[in-house]
């Protein structure tokens, strides 16, 4: 059964709306930290620490888009985005999925890429084991 993780953009968040094209900068900029990371290092710590390249699907219409793994602990992750009724108001979020044949590589960097994303976004992130991190001020 595949599991799912939101990063919902809540009041307090940096920004109010994000798409598919905002998400591929998330993540470019994710991959950019791990490139400066390796230069200081020595190492291409970007291709180990980020083993996915970012593929699209003609049926997916701009709606979803996976991160297919470059090696062999690595398979898929899907990621889409979307928006939910919530009390008064409509809140955008980002979902992340793990497909039943992901693996354990997957979900850990899944968990890492959404605690990131949440922390630069300032988002609510509901992980894959259901439980939630604020990293929006509230009050």
């Amino acid at each position: 059964m595949s599991q799912s993780a939101y990063i919902s953009l809540v009041q307090g968040s940096t920004i109010s709306e994000i798409d598919l094209a905002g998400v591929q900068e998330q993540l470019d900029r994710y991959r950019e930290q791990l490139e400066l990371t390796g230069r200081q290092l020595g190492w291409d710590y970007a291709e180990s620490a980020f083993p996915y390249s970012i593929e699209q699907k003609p049926e997916a219409e701009g709606r979803w888009f996976y991160l297919k793994g470059t090696t062999p602990q690595y398979r898929y992750i899907v990621v889409g985005t979307g928006q939910r009724a919530s009390e008064e108001e409509s809140v955008p979020y980002i979902h992340f999925v793990l497909p039943d044949d992901s693996t354990h590589g997957d979900k850990s960097k899944a968990n890492e890429l959404c605690k990131w994303i949440g922390k630069q976004l300032q988002a609510e992130v509901r992980m894959f084991n259901g439980r939630t991190i604020y990293y929006n001020p509230r009050k």
